[in-house]
This record gives structure tokens, sequence and C-alpha cells, in this order.
């Protein structure tokens, strides 16, 4: 006899670790879910996202709801006037004048996209009684985006595509949820006390439009956040996604890890997994690695994913340490030089996410090495 989902959200809740990761196909229930562990958590007086207020007493999350607070006006008459428009709701004003995140909010946005891809936050003019405009209001009601190359009175507004809105209104959440992780890092005389009752952050597939770069770097970034923050607000991970939920599994060694699954009857069973994914953990990762590889489109962070399948196989073969598996007359450089490119676990805009063309070629010869000398089944 499985539980019911509130059943399940109680069970996170009484949960003493900082990152809980769950991972669960489609249409199982894990948007319900959060609405669940919302409910369960956020005082009864707490208000709402998706009306006209926010539930940021106890609990931030992120589901496909944030994401239908927007929809496109695609100006079909003239085909000009493209814009996103933004439900009524108070979340997001709060979120760019309040918290001041409007830049945080482009840069983080430009970063997974184009530098040359500018978003506009559009507000309401106030006019005078002669219809003249003498300022805006403190409300955005719709972001429009273009391509701005230097001349700003030559630029067309553009449709973006389904992945990057998906990464501009993730944008909007990370930056939301990176400046609550700064001020409550702040033991003492922080800037505001808006979050001292901040207890969760409950984050639902964040990554449903985005291309595998895009989401393994969101991965880890989102992961590299967390690990920053020195609170003790925990956070509740979801995703059906192999790749990123094997990404964050690399960045939570002692995070709890949940497969979520459905039963017949309509209840759910929340099974624990062992330090170790859902999925064929270092086949999946061998997979990521070969696409890499066929497609040239290896970044620094592959080495991560090398780097972990070393230490499976020798875990498994019995060796002390993963680097008995590399050659023997270079073991040391290579060691060095796995290590160095795999630590950079953070992308920014100083750092080149790509691997360079003598890191592409160690990279692919280590995989092959590795595959022929353990004999790894590769038509499996």
């Amino acid at each position: 006899m499985g539980k019911t989902l509130s059943e399940i959200a109680e069970e996170l809740k009484e949960c003493d670790k900082k990152v809980q990761l769950i991972y669960a196909f489609n249409g199982t229930g894990k948007t319900r879910l959060s609405r669940e562990f919302k409910k369960l958590v956020q005082p009864s007086d707490a208000k709402d996202i998706e009306t006209d207020s926010m539930a940021r007493d106890t609990i931030l999350y992120y589901n496909a709801f944030t994401e239908d607070l927007f929809y496109w006006d695609n100006d079909l008459e003239k085909d000009t006037d493209r814009k996103l428009i933004v439900q009524s709701n108070s979340f997001i004003d709060w979120i760019i004048f309040e918290q001041g995140q409007d830049q945080s909010i482009i840069e983080h946005f430009q970063h997974y996209t184009d530098n040359k891809l500018v978003p506009k936050f559009e507000l309401p003019p106030i006019k005078d009684e002669k219809g003249e405009t003498i300022g805006y209001e403190n409300h955005v009601e719709a972001i429009s985006f273009s391509y701005q190359r230097g001349n700003e009175d030559d630029y067309e507004l553009v449709k973006i595509s389904k992945g990057e809105e998906s990464n501009f209104i993730w944008s909007i959440f990370y930056s939301l949820i990176e400046n609550v992780v700064d001020i409550l890092n702040v033991v003492e005389d922080r800037e505001t006390d808006e979050f001292d009752k901040l207890k969760y952050i409950f984050i639902d597939d964040p990554v449903s439009s985005l291309d595998e770069n895009h989401l393994i770097e969101t991965a880890v970034d989102l992961g590299t956040l967390i690990k920053s923050s020195e609170s003790d607000v925990k956070f509740i991970l979801t995703t059906h996604n192999p790749l990123f939920y094997n990404v964050l599994h690399n960045e939570f060694n002692k995070a709890k890890k949940y497969f979520l699954k459905r039963l017949e009857d309509g209840t759910f069973e929340l099974k624990e997994q062992s330090n170790d994914s859902p999925f064929s953990y270092h086949l999946t990762l061998l997979e990521e690695l070969h696409h890499a590889i066929k497609v040239n489109e290896i970044t620094k962070y592959h080495f991560n994913f090398l780097r972990n399948l070393l230490e499976k196989t020798s875990t498994f073969l019995g060796y002390k340490n993963w680097t008995s598996l590399l050659p023997e007359d270079s073991r040391k450089a290579y060691e060095s030089r796995i290590i160095n490119i795999s630590s950079h676990s953070k992308y920014t805009t100083d750092e080149i996410a790509e691997a360079n063309d003598q890191e592409k070629q160690m990279l692919k010869y280590l995989v092959e090495l590795l595959e022929d000398t353990y004999k790894f089944n590769k038509e499996q």
C-alpha cells in the first residue's frame, strides 16, 4: 500500500538533510507534490504566488505554475509587437522592484543565451491630465526581447524560442534565490529581515525545455549556489530528466535521494536510493561522454563525468583510488590535469566552458582506453 502525496510531503518535511533530490517520470505528480509540500509548511495566513501576492514566509518554490505566469502576445495582425505578457501577480514586481534583481536577471539570461539578446521590462506609463507620460508604475506588464548590436535605433522585437523562454523565467527565480542565499549567509546585521523565516526552497523541473549544454550548466550553477548556502534553509529538487538528475547527483554526494513512483492504485511510493542514480549511472555517464565526443561538444564539465566514471569503475574493481585506472607511465600528469579541469564546476563569463582541442583529445583518448582496457560492452 502506497502513500498519498500529502504523506510523502510530510516525509520530506521530517528529513534533516540540507538537500533532497527526487527523480520521477513525467506525469507522476512532481508538481502536485510541490503544492502539497507548500500547503504543509506554509502558514495558513501566508499568501500565494499564483494570486496577487507571494508565498515567501517559509517557502519559495518554482514549478510549472511559475512558468504559467507568462504567455506570448504574438501581435498576429501586424507581427511586429511581440511580447511575453506577465499575468497579474506581485511576485515578479517584488523581485524586480523590492529586491532590485532586474540587472541580475538580464545577466543570467544572457549568460545562458546570447549577450546581444536583450530583454526589456515594460511598465505601464503614468500620464498627466494632458495625456503626457510623467513616469512609470512599479509593475511589469510584459517583457520584450530584441537583438541589439550597437545601434539602439535599429533593432527588431523577436519571439524567443521555448528554450530561451524557459531560461528567462528560470533566470528570474535563480536571481531571487541567489539573492536570498547571499542575504541569509550574513548572520548579523542583514540588509533585510524579509527572509528570516524562510525554511525551504522547492524547485520542480526547471529544465523542461533546455538543450543538453544549458541543462548541464544550469545544474552545475544550481549545485554551486546551493553548496554556498550557509543558512538552515533546506532545498528540495525534483526532475524527470536523467541527465539533470545525474549532474545534481554528482554535485550532492550527501543529499537524500529518492525515486518517486506512482502505483496502480493511485497512491505513491517514495523509494530511497543508495548513493547512486536510479539508472545505471556509470553507463549514463559513458553514454553522455560518447555523445559529447561524437558531436564535438566537449565542455570542461565532461571531465567531471570522466572522473566520476573512473571512481565508479575503480570501486567496482577493488582499487583504492581512481587514478589506478590511468596510464601508469603518465599517471600523475593525467591525474593533475583531470583534477584541474574538473574543479572548474561553476562557469563564469571569465571562464571558457568549452574544452580546448588538447583537452578534447585527452578526454577522447582516456574514454577509449578505459573501455578497451576494462571491456565495457560497447554495443550495450
